[in-house]
């Protein structure tokens, strides 16, 4: 669900919508999702001062509430 929601995202926001990846990485209380995308594309995801990144954040962490998992969102460059 949040992998979807991630990518998603990262696809209307991005110049390249097939240069982004998103890998989920499960662990007993939180959720890790990596984001990549291609290089001429890593301003668009993080937005000015990271309020775009911090965005989407928000959304996920509202989204995990109901399974009571952590979710962290990274976006590797």
């Amino acid at each position: 669900m949040e992998k979807d929601l991630v990518e998603y995202i990262a696809k209307s926001l991005v110049d390249d919508p097939d240069g982004v990846e998103v890998n989920l990485i499960e662990g007993e209380k939180s959720t890790i999702l990596e984001l990549r995308v291609s290089q001429d594309d890593i301003g668009k995801v993080i937005g000015k001062h990271g309020r775009i990144a911090k965005a989407v954040r928000t959304i996920l962490s509202a989204s995990a509430t109901k399974t009571g998992k952590r979710v962290v969102l990274e976006i590797l460059d």
